[in-house]
């Protein structure tokens, strides 16, 4: 009614208590797949802290060229689809499934949250806040409140993700000398010496596959690339038959050494690699189409593999296995922050706490919502919901590939005997599975596995 008096509740950090049944810390990828799922399965509060002033985590500072490294239709969370299912025309993705461009998933998350998890009246947001020791603080206001977690408080930061504009170079810059992150790229002025990409994941390879888009001359661009990489093509990780991952047991199934699992992964398309001449000692899920790896050879010449770099002089490189000399006017573009961190494996429940962590290799959003669904049923006790998620550490070398392959077949038995968790499974647009694996291979694949990690 007009002149009426407006009634608006207070915001809880003003009244200086936050309470729900679930508290969860970030509202990243992972914060957002646990809450999607929670909101559906069960009739639970949520409470989400985090220090971005929109949800989505790390994307938020990612640069601005990023996309998804992997298919949009299995990305974001379980209930509201992420793209349109199309196929790539243009472009060095083309004939693959769609990859949601950074700023797409930024405006996704955003309106999972203000379309669905606001209006259900059962999540607060609170934005541009950090949580320490049971207090959370505004970053604008200074204010604290106490935190109350009915049942759970969620950990949905510990993977640690750290893009490069995050954090400050981790070796020493001279005065003068010009370094900066992957997102000013788009509107630096070319250098007269050239560009210096540092790192050797993925975060740099997308440095040097806009470079080369750009039209600059490959003789231009210096990549400082302490180790190889095994790379995943990411045309066998596509949506319904197209999701070829299961044929990695055959693979698995018929080697006799864990060396020759790579080279059978190699050569059934599965793993590539930039140079066939150097064994890679990284894996780290790095995804790459045919098209982008031809790319990628273009600047073989300009490789630099001396280790990892110590300190960046005016005309210099301090590496690890020696100096190489650069021009004073050269643009460093700083690459080397470590994405994916590998975290030790903690129990995924406790008592009073989740702390959200992969349970299958490298598919974040999937282990977080699956989590959830797991935490859904109450009737679990702690050893039981453990059971159900055990931790896959993000990788690192290639062994890390096998252990991580023995890893998800243990998880995959222990979901097959829990009825509704094997019932979400067969329906959550997250879980990418194509055709079903041999079960005769799968058994011979787990027995290779331990004697290979044995050995």
């Amino acid at each position: 009614m007009p002149g009426a008096e407006a009634t608006i509740e207070a915001d809880p950090i003003e009244r200086g208590a936050i309470e729900a049944d679930y508290v969860v810390i970030g509202a990243g990828a992972m914060g957002m797949a646990f809450t999607d799922v929670i909101l559906t399965h069960t009739d639970a509060t949520v409470a989400i802290v985090d220090r971005h002033d929109k949800p989505g985590g790390h994307w938020n500072d990612a640069y601005p060229f990023v996309r998804l490294h992997q298919p949009s239709s299995f990305y974001g969370v379980d209930s509201a689809e992420l793209g349109s299912n199309r196929i790539d025309e243009v472009g060095w993705n083309a004939g693959l499934s769609e990859l949601a461009s950074g700023a797409e998933v930024c405006a996704y998350f955003d309106q999972v949250m203000q379309r669905r998890f606001l209006p259900s009246g059962r999540v607060t947001h609170h934005a541009r806040s950090v949580y320490a020791d049971g207090v959370v603080t505004s970053i604008p206001t200074g204010r604290t409140a106490s935190v109350r977690a009915g049942r759970r408080l969620v950990d949905a930061t510990y993977m640690n993700v750290t893009v490069p504009s995050m954090r400050p170079p981790a070796y020493g810059v001279a005065d003068g000398v010009r370094v900066i992150p992957p997102n000013g790229l788009p509107s630096a002025d070319r250098p007269e010496g050239g560009y210096v990409i540092v790192g050797a994941g993925k975060t740099a390879m997308d440095a040097v596959l806009w470079l080369l888009d750009r039209g600059v001359d490959p003789a231009e661009i210096t990549w400082i690339t302490p180790r190889d990489s095994w790379l995943l093509n990411r045309a066998v990780i596509q949506p319904g038959d197209g999701f070829r991952l299961n044929e990695q047991f055959d693979v698995l199934a018929v080697a006799d050494s864990a060396e020759a699992v790579y080279a059978g992964m190699e050569e059934a398309g599965h793993f590539l690699r930039i140079d066939p001449s150097i064994e890679p000692t990284m894996y780290r899920c790095a995804t790459v189409t045919e098209a982008e790896l031809t790319q990628l050879r273009r600047v073989a010449d300009g490789i630099v593999r001396q280790g990892r770099v110590e300190r960046i002089e005016p005309d210099a490189l301090v590496l690890e296995g020696g100096t190489l000399s650069r021009p004073p006017d050269s643009l460093h573009v700083d690459c080397s922050a470590d994405g994916l961190e590998r975290r030790p494996a903690v129990p995924v429940f406790a008592k009073d706490r989740l702390t959200l962590q992969t349970v299958r290799a490298c598919q974040q959003v999937f282990s977080a919502a699956l989590i959830a669904r797991v935490e859904s049923d109450r009737s679990l006790d702690l050893d039981a919901a453990n059971r159900l998620t055990g931790v896959i550490p993000h990788p690192d070398v290639p062994r890390d590939f096998l252990s991580g392959a023995l890893a998800h077949i243990a998880n995959a038995q222990q979901w097959l005997g829990h009825d509704g968790l094997l019932e979400w499974l067969g329906q959550t647009r997250l879980s990418p599975d194509g055709p079903p694996a041999d079960p005769t291979a799968v058994v011979r694949a787990a027995a290779n596995l331990e004697r290979f990690l044995a050995e």
